[in-house]
């Protein structure tokens, strides 16, 4: 009596291994539905450290502590940067670095967002942005912004509130200067 017991209780967990095993499925696309209604992202990075190449030539390098993917969205999928980013563009012997404690990128639109500390180094022309909010248009390379900033360059420091340029902050516009503090030059 104690072999058959036995061999029931085996016969019957061999069973309810099987049927489980059998019933899963492999459909990503389940899978992604799944995530995206519960608002989590299809993949995390931590220390992500990505280098963008063109024509075999380095243009850009991305660095942050945490990435996480949310490119399951069907209307607006976007990576997220939720303790902060480092962009360094580099466009022939000039580079461009870029940094803010949060950021947002959609895909679609190719718009981000950098929010907290941010700040863009133009380091071939020594000048420097620094804004709270800040919206980077990658298609025009064009940056935006309608917070308070700080503009220093060479020659002078300008304050203001709203702000656009290219993204080597060249052919800037400041929307509404509060002040402007002019260095005398030498």
């Amino acid at each position: 009596m104690k072999n058959l017991n036995k061999i029931l209780l085996k016969s019957i967990t061999v069973l309810t291994i099987t049927v489980m095993l059998f019933s899963c499925s492999n459909n990503t696309q389940e899978v992604r539905d799944f995530l995206a209604s519960k608002n989590l992202p299809i993949g995390v990075a931590k220390d992500a450290f990505h280098v963008y190449k063109d024509s075999g030539r380095i243009t850009s390098k991305l660095i942050t502590p945490l990435l996480n993917d949310f490119s399951n969205r069907k209307q607006h999928p976007y990576n997220e940067f939720p303790e902060g980013v480092k962009i360094i563009n580099f466009e022939g012997k000039d580079s461009v670095t870029v940094s803010g404690n949060y950021a947002l990128s959609y895909s679609n639109t190719q718009i981000s967002e950098l929010v907290g500390n941010v700040v863009v180094i133009n380091h071939a022309e020594n000048s420097k942005l620094e804004t709270e909010q800040l919206f980077w248009d990658q298609n025009t390379q064009y940056f935006f912004s309608e917070k308070a900033f700080t503009l220093s360059t060479l020659k002078d420091t300008i304050y203001g509130v709203g702000f656009e340029s290219k993204e080597d902050l060249s052919q800037h516009l400041a929307k509404k200067t509060i002040g402007r503090l002019e260095t005398i030059e030498e």
